[in-house]
């Protein structure tokens, strides 16, 4: 298989880094399919108390997620990493249909396969009622298309 996900394990503070900023971005997209990409074909999740496996499940679940949590912007944190693991902090501010905020945050922790895709991701979410006065999270100016 030739497919591969450049930053490659095992990982610096810089290549971790960089790899956090790619699955910002992806995700940030709101596109299921290319947030898939960064996943092995076979690769396992743990999403709250929800657990899927392969990509197939994984772009039907982010299909999902994003046709109920309106508005969508995520920010990663790089906590840790050590060989081809890598711990994440993250929030994201979404609406739902009736107009409610929330700011949902946690933690993730990631393992890589050695072209770079990712084989393990196990996240434990909670989630926060917000007013749109306390949101922190804000797509670019004028925007409200996918970023």
């Amino acid at each position: 298989m030739s497919e591969s996900k450049p930053p490659f394990p095992p990982f610096t503070a810089d290549t971790a880094l960089a790899k956090v900023r790619a699955a910002e971005d992806a995700w940030n997209s709101r596109d299921p399919e290319r947030v898939a990409l960064g996943y092995t074909e076979d690769s396992q999740w743990r999403n709250r108390d929800v657990f899927l496996t392969g990509r197939a499940e994984i772009v039907r679940f982010l299909r999902d997620k994003w046709e109920r949590e309106l508005d969508y912007r995520l920010r990663k944190e790089l906590w840790a990493f050590s060989g081809d693991r890598i711990a994440v902090r993250f929030a994201y501010e979404w609406h739902d249909a009736d107009g409610q905020w929330y700011r949902s945050h946690g933690n993730e922790n990631w393992e890589f396969d050695a072209r770079g895709l990712m084989r393990r991701r196990y996240a434990s979410i909670n989630d926060l009622r917000i007013t749109p006065g306390e949101r922190r999270l804000h797509l670019p100016e004028g925007s409200s298309a996918v970023v």
